[in-house]
């Protein structure tokens, strides 16, 4: 019914394959909107099992599911979603290892992890396959989304090329609001959306920033 993704917009989300790294708060959203889009192939790559703590913000999953790996409960509801749709789980980390062989063939990739390796992995690997990634990170009350190694040819390394500096930084837990991942992964989604049916502006070389707590929200431009 919309025209700026018609017939032939949802035919390529049916024939789309988007490997989402990280099942978590933003992999939640993501997940869910893309599955019930139609996106015809979906990988779930995630190491993690299900936490009752994490309930708040990672709506895939329920409590009779606690300590049963994420990608695998995952997979079973956005199932239970879209039975028409193709979903592999993939119940270990992304790791420059592993990631070609995991990636290989996708359409595009949405990252939502919580750390700079995993990031960088993404986006070396992307950048030799020639795959267009989604950025998304959140925190307490705030997120960022972008678009990577798309048309501008803006890669994540310089948004912060610092890579050596970040990536030994010790991981630090901080809570977050569980409606953030939820609006930050919902933006991701509708990047990926438009990416796959080709409709509207991507985040191409722009970063959105929101911060919920003040509801301001900005875009930067690196082009």
């Amino acid at each position: 019914m919309l025209p700026e993704i018609g017939e032939e917009g949802q035919r390529k989300l049916s024939q789309a394959s988007v490997a989402i790294v990280g099942a978590g708060g933003l992999g939640s959203a993501v997940a869910t909107y893309l599955a019930g889009a139609g996106v015809g192939r979906i990988l779930i790559i995630d190491p993690d099992t299900v936490s009752l703590s994490n309930l708040q913000r990672q709506v895939l999953y329920s409590e009779s599911q606690l300590n049963q790996p994420k990608a695998e409960c995952a997979a079973a509801r956005l199932l239970g979603l879209n039975s028409s749709i193709n979903v592999e789980p993939h119940a270990c980390a992304l790791t420059a290892g592993n990631a070609r062989k995991l990636l290989q063939g996708c359409t595009l990739v949405v990252d939502c992890t919580d750390n700079f390796e995993a990031r960088y992995t993404i986006d070396d690997v992307c950048f030799e396959l020639g795959l267009p990634w989604i950025y998304g990170s959140i925190g307490e009350f705030a997120g960022q989304v972008s678009v990577m190694n798309y048309r501008t040819g803006t890669r994540y390394s310089d948004f912060y090329p610092d890579r050596e500096e970040l990536c030994v930084l010790p991981r630090t837990t901080k809570g977050v609001i569980g409606t953030v991942p939820g609006v930050v992964g919902s933006i991701e989604a509708c990047e990926a959306i438009k990416l796959i049916s080709e409709c509207g502006q991507p985040l191409d070389g722009r970063l959105f920033t929101i911060d919920l707590l003040n509801m301001n929200s900005d875009i930067i431009n690196f082009q």
